[in-house]
């Protein structure tokens, strides 16, 4: 096994009013020339878990940090006009919540992050700040979350 120091959280960036299935991201993932889908985990609207690919894989979801990382995606993550948006329901955050606890008892050690808060630190003051973001992803302040 492969040692993990970190669980990403991610977002789909599909809008809210819109389904995407874990067809949908496989077909996406496909296109951009990934081997199926790069996230680990993937948490549907409805809360339901889908496990997309064995977490003893090296994902392909966060650049330099794949190969010691899980990635979770939720579905959504913009409001209907397109725009960036902590679109997640209800079911969702608990489902997240459940995971993410579930994980964190198989791989104690590792730390809980947005994609966007591990974008590099352009000012060095070793802070990645909302300016700095090179996405949004996931769309809200993982680090606030009660994991």
């Amino acid at each position: 096994m492969r040692r993990i120091d970190l669980i990403v959280v991610h977002c789909s960036a599909t809008r809210e009013d819109r389904p995407f299935t874990e067809q949908d991201l496989e077909t996406a993932h496909r296109l951009r020339g990934f081997d199926g889908i790069g996230y680990h985990f993937y948490v549907r609207r409805n809360g339901d878990i889908k496990s997309t690919r064995l977490v003893e894989r090296v994902g392909a979801h966060m650049r330099g940090h794949n190969a010691n990382s899980i990635g979770i995606c939720y579905e959504g993550g913009l409001d209907c006009h397109g725009v960036a948006k902590d679109t997640r329901t209800e079911w969702q955050r608990h489902s997240l919540r459940v995971l993410v606890r579930a994980l964190k008892m198989d791989y104690p050690e590792a730390r809980v992050v947005g994609h966007r808060d591990l974008s590099p630190d352009v000012n060095g003051n070793g802070e990645v700040e909302p300016m700095e973001w090179t996405k949004e992803c996931p769309c809200f302040e993982v680090k606030e979350e009660r994991w």
